[in-house]
């Protein structure tokens, strides 16, 4: 018999055998079917893991193991839904000395690669020049390009918290995952975020203290909605006085322009006293910095040999201090924000 009328036989002898099956026989197989090609497509987008680097593509070693410095990108899991991230290996990596990692959080409706734009940030060559894995994960988002995103803080912010988005496990399992991958010093983890960013950041030192030993949040506060942290983390808050959207003295601001998207912000001194007493301080901070436009002072004798510490820019607006900000009032540069937190997370 000739092959195309074999193969046509056997399709109409396959589906007279499946027709011939009770309804819902065909119902259940059909369902287990498209099942077990979800379950297998879910798989193969967790599988999938793209690391580029400037100036090409770079291919991780044996078990998904970095060894190279250059500029990663991976999609991972987490609680039913596909996460990214990126990570800078810094151009000093060595991979048999434990480098530090500093988590890099953008801000509401942004994305890892705004964070990650040097030319905005300078956090890329930060880290090249102190040494540090830069890990720049993304928030929530309905988009699949992962633009417009935001993390769920506690009260704030837009999706991630409508949606009560697990944040925390899901960065938890980004620093698991950079720490299979790079040579990582466990006792030498921080987190930053600029905005929304910052008040994740806020959350990640309530609920993974046994993970950060530092934060340093950049114009955005503490809005938990509880912290019961158990070991006490060191703070350092950056905020400008006349910051338009987060309020240095509470409140949305006018540049907040979805007011339901966010909430009723919790001031600069609250924050700073909320943890002042979480990590059992002295009650009178020390100046260790006042200049002209800025000035910075530190609250210590804390538990754990734990710090919190306030720098306050006169102007700068909704910033990050020391950046090159395009629109809206400009950045100050009275202070650099990427130098005095890194000076703050060397010492702890």
């Amino acid at each position: 018999m000739h092959h195309s009328a074999r193969l046509a036989l056997s399709l109409l002898t396959c589906a007279f055998a499946f027709h011939s099956l009770p309804a819902a026989a065909q119902d259940g197989a059909l369902r287990q079917r498209l099942k077990e090609r979800w379950q297998q497509r879910q798989q193969q987008k967790a599988d999938q893991q793209t690391a580029t680097r400037k100036g090409g593509d770079a291919e991780a070693g044996p078990q998904g193991r970095i060894s190279q410095p250059g500029d990663y990108r991976y999609t991972i899991q987490h609680d039913g839904l596909e996460r990214m991230y990126r990570i800078h290996v810094p151009t000093g990596y060595d991979p048999a000395q434990p480098a530090p990692m500093l988590v890099a959080l953008h801000g509401g409706v942004g994305n890892m690669d705004f964070e990650a734009d040097d030319s905005k940030y300078g956090l890329i060559t930060k880290s090249d020049r102190e040494g540090f894995v830069a890990v720049f994960p993304n928030g929530y988002s309905k988009l699949k390009s992962g633009k417009l995103a935001t993390w769920n803080a506690g009260n704030c912010c837009g999706g991630a918290r409508d949606n009560d988005v697990d944040d925390v496990g899901f960065i938890r399992q980004v620093v698991g995952d950079v720490s299979n991958r790079l040579n990582i010093d466990r006792k030498r983890i921080y987190a930053t975020g600029m905005s929304n960013g910052g008040m994740m950041a806020y959350r990640l030192a309530c609920d993974a203290p046994d993970l950060f030993a530092a934060i340093a949040p950049v114009a955005g506060t503490d809005n938990t909605r509880h912290c019961t942290p158990s070991r006490a983390v060191s703070v350092l808050h950056i905020h400008a006085k006349d910051d338009n959207h987060v309020q240095f003295n509470g409140g949305a601001g006018s540049g907040s322009l979805n007011k339901a998207a966010v909430t009723d912000y919790v001031s600069v001194p609250d924050t700073i006293a909320k943890w002042v007493k979480l990590d059992g301080c002295s009650a009178a901070p020390r100046r260790v910095l006042d200049k002209d436009g800025a000035y910075c002072e530190v609250y210590s004798a804390c538990k754990g040999q734990s710090e919190v510490q306030l720098c306050v820019t006169e102007t700068g607006g909704h910033s990050w201090p020391g950046s090159s900000k395009m629109v809206g009032t400009p950045a100050s540069q009275a202070i650099s924000a990427n130098d005095v937190m890194w000076d703050f997370f060397s010492r702890h």
